[in-house]
């Protein structure tokens, strides 16, 4: 992220300037390779938290501030005037963000990855917050196995210790991933991120759920 009125649109356009990064991170270890790689000389400044690293960067005591694309689109929200810096269109590392579940409670792990793969289906098979209950009377077994009217194809979520029509629950509740995905982070949210890779595979990107059956 830099300011928009600064001229720079690449990693090279910091030549000789500094960059403001949280220390002990991959983020630190991703700039330093990439500058390396391309040969650029600039000061990078490390803190021990992101806290005292933006407000460094937001006090223009350095010229960049990088981290996650995602938390530096949350960050330059809470700017006083978020139009004044954007985020340069450069990947410094694929680093695929995820939830997490001790690992002492595989029950637990395994409600979380199959709720999520839900979201991913859904929106696979055009599933939406506002079609779901007329959705429940498809023509297509698969639809109405995947929203628990059919039986035919297995118990997943008895097998899971939840009802059968969880996804159908869940996606009541929440919408698809892509509805989730749009109003947090996407076109209906203040941050228009593209979803890039972060698409079903149908789309360019690289999200597909295992079968439900």
């Amino acid at each position: 992220m830099v300011r928009a009125n600064s001229g720079i649109n690449s990693l090279e356009g910091l030549e000789g300037k500094s960059i403001c990064v949280e220390a002990g991170t991959t983020t630190e270890l991703n700039l330093a390779d990439n500058l390396s790689k391309l040969n650029i000389e600039a000061e990078t400044l490390t803190f021990q938290q992101a806290d005292p690293a933006y407000a460094a960067y937001a006090e223009g005591r350095c010229d960049g501030m990088t981290s996650d694309k995602s938390q530096l689109l949350g960050r330059r929200q809470t700017f006083p005037n978020p139009e004044q810096h954007i985020i340069l269109n450069t990947t410094l590392s694929k680093e695929p963000l995820s939830p997490a579940t001790v690992n002492n409670d595989p029950v637990w792990s395994d409600v979380v990855k199959w709720v999520i793969y839900a979201l991913i289906e859904a929106e696979e098979l055009g599933i939406t917050q506002a079609n779901i209950d007329e959705k429940k009377n498809s023509d297509d077994w698969k639809v109405r196995f995947f929203l628990g009217e059919e039986r035919i194809g297995g118990n997943i979520g008895e097998g899971l210790g939840l009802s059968n029509d969880f996804a159908y629950r869940v996606i009541k509740q929440v919408g698809n991933y892509g509805e989730i995905y749009d109003r947090n982070l996407g076109k209906n949210s203040p941050f228009k991120l593209p979803r890039g890779q972060n698409n079903l595979w149908t789309n360019g990107g690289l999200l597909y759920s295992p079968p439900f059956r």
